[in-house]
């Protein structure tokens, strides 16, 4: 149920002091026990009782114990939700407005994507069309969509012998999911109410692809750009248009669910990049730029604009020790993180 939080955060407050007043006069002799008394299993109560489940026994714990040693200094109010503030080495606090973290509503997913011994390689979010994607190690991709307040899911499974999926995203123009794995590229038209002859394979891949992401530029409704990285430090471009599937396809197997695609038909420029694995790979819409990272010492993350992978000009990149394994980007503050 919904909670009137500033109202439970009003009472919330109220037994704190209620409390520093009790353990004030505990500590200087002039409190005498009555029926107001609040101890440990009242404050527990009264504090579940306002917040329900968004508030764990343990940080109740905590913020009850802070008290009892100190009640002097009062603890933030925010304790109570396990979130805590580093030191401020006199620096101004930051206003009430930055401390507080927002939970925003949940729902569980009990769908059984994969089976045991299989594991999720790549999830990735598709707001415009309240997607969410997974694609699992060993073949199952799946689209999760969010409809009249009830997820449901299309489910595709690759069968190969030992190539497995290393990562997944979305075509937003040709409406496809695209998928990696060591040798070749999936493209799953989800839409496909046939359960035969809805995925294309385009291969074979000469490298061991390690990565895949979407170039999302806004004006381009018939085509869809693709960015790749592979196990010897190469990045690569591919451009897919309707067309290409009508034109490009090969027949398949009778066995088989997919239509081949021959990697050699495909303008495909690369261009290595990295001494090492390409981690991930990712366009970031608001810098007009692409991102790749890798676990390489010296070229360990680049930025640039799309079209150094077409030509020979230099890079911007910089260098980290034992390489990048992970970064994002945030638009707000302006800063790109790396993990290494």
């Amino acid at each position: 149920e919904l909670i009137d939080f500033k109202n439970a955060l009003e009472q919330f407050q109220n037994l704190v002091e209620k409390m520093i007043i009790q353990k004030t006069k505990e500590s200087s002799g002039l409190y005498t026990k009555d029926d107001d008394e609040i101890d440990y299993d009242k404050f527990y109560t009264t504090t579940q009782a306002l917040f329900g489940p968004a508030v764990k026994d343990q940080n109740i714990q905590a913020f009850f114990r802070k008290i009892v040693s100190n009640p002097e200094e009062k603890p933030e109010w925010l304790e109570i939700f396990g979130c805590f503030l580093g030191e401020t080495d006199g620096t101004p606090s930051p206003s009430k407005e930055s401390m507080i973290f927002l939970e925003s509503e949940k729902q569980q997913i009990t769908h059984s994507v994969v089976k045991r011994k299989d594991l999720i390689k790549g999830i990735v979010k598709v707001p415009l069309l309240h997607f969410t994607v997974t694609a699992s190690q060993k073949g199952v991709l799946t689209v999760f969509s969010k409809q009249r307040k009830s997820f449901f899911s299309y489910s595709f499974y690759f069968h190969q012998d030992t190539a497995w999926i290393t990562g997944c995203d979305f075509l937003p123009n040709l409406k496809y999911v695209v998928a990696v794995t060591e040798s070749t590229v999936i493209l799953w038209d989800y839409k496909s109410k046939e359960r035969q002859n809805n995925g294309f394979v385009i291969k074979p891949m000469k490298n061991c692809l390690l990565c895949v992401s979407t170039v999302t530029t806004p004006g381009h409704l018939a085509k869809d750009t693709i960015l790749m990285g592979d196990d010897k430090g190469y990045v690569y471009l591919l451009t897919m248009t309707n067309d290409d599937f009508i034109m490009k396809q090969s027949k398949a197997d009778k066995e088989s669910q997919f239509k081949f695609m021959d990697s050699e038909s495909f303008n495909m420029p690369k261009r290595k990049l990295h001494d090492d694995w390409v981690v991930k790979i990712k366009y970031i819409s608001a810098l007009k730029r692409f991102a790749s990272c890798s676990t390489d010492s010296v070229n360990s993350f680049v930025l640039d604009d799309i079209n150094r992978l077409e030509d020979h000009l230099p890079v911007k990149e910089f260098s980290v020790p034992k390489g990048v394994n992970a970064f994002t980007y945030c638009g707000k503050a302006k800063v790109i993180v790396t993990g290494g």
